[in-house]
């Protein structure tokens, strides 16, 4: 029986998120978790904030893979297709085009035409509702990750690379230690750039 039930609200646009998927994913080849993916949108938290041209179309972006999310997995654990996307996109820094989201899909047994999905604005409500169960299990708003361990919500963790196995392993048992604590709320300190995508040997 797995002790341990982390459910991550990500929004595949999202370069921390992807860290931190690599993390969790690294930690539980080697330890007894259970990990689902939930969809976020931040096109959905930012919609009523001004953005300059670069956010905004990385917005959009949120907004088309939402959608795609949405109508190939509805509210299913999509890590999988987090997978496949994350790596066409984070791992090897391509854009989010049609062909992109077929070869995701195909990956993933899912049928190639739901690339359809992305332009499909009557998906918008989907998406909507699934942010909002993100921010229903933070109890606040967040962006993303939002991470939810054994029932405790926290936005983040926020990772700027990488860890390395062991690394992950031990990183999984201290914030699992702070989550299991009713006290914890948060901790933070400063952090610049883009994380690194580059991932360790096991």
């Amino acid at each position: 029986m797995t002790d341990t039930d982390v459910k991550i609200y990500g929004d595949p646009v999202c370069p921390f998120t992807w860290v931190t998927s690599r993390w969790l994913t690294s930690a539980a080849e080697h330890i007894d978790v259970r990990v689902t993916w939930r969809l976020m949108s931040l096109a959905v938290l930012n919609e009523d904030q001004d953005a300059d041209d670069a956010q905004a179309a990385r917005l959009q972006t949120s907004r088309r893979i939402g959608r795609l999310v949405a109508a190939a997995t509805g509210t299913e654990d999509f890590g999988e297709l987090y997978t496949a996307l994350g790596r066409r996109l984070h791992a090897e820094g391509n854009e989010l085009t049609d062909e992109l989201a077929r070869e995701a899909l195909s990956e993933c047994g899912l049928e190639p035409s739901l690339v359809s999905a992305m332009d499909d604005e009557s998906w918008d409500d989907a998406v909507r509702a699934a942010h909002q169960r993100s921010q229903d299990a933070l109890g606040d708003s967040g962006g993303s990750p939002i991470t939810v361990v054994n029932g405790r919500a926290f936005f983040g963790p926020v990772l700027t690379e990488i860890p390395a196995p062991e690394e992950a392993v031990r990183l999984f048992g201290g914030f699992t230690a702070l989550a299991s604590s009713p006290a914890f709320a948060q901790v933070e300190r400063p952090k610049s750039g883009p994380p690194n995508m580059h991932e360790a040997p096991a």
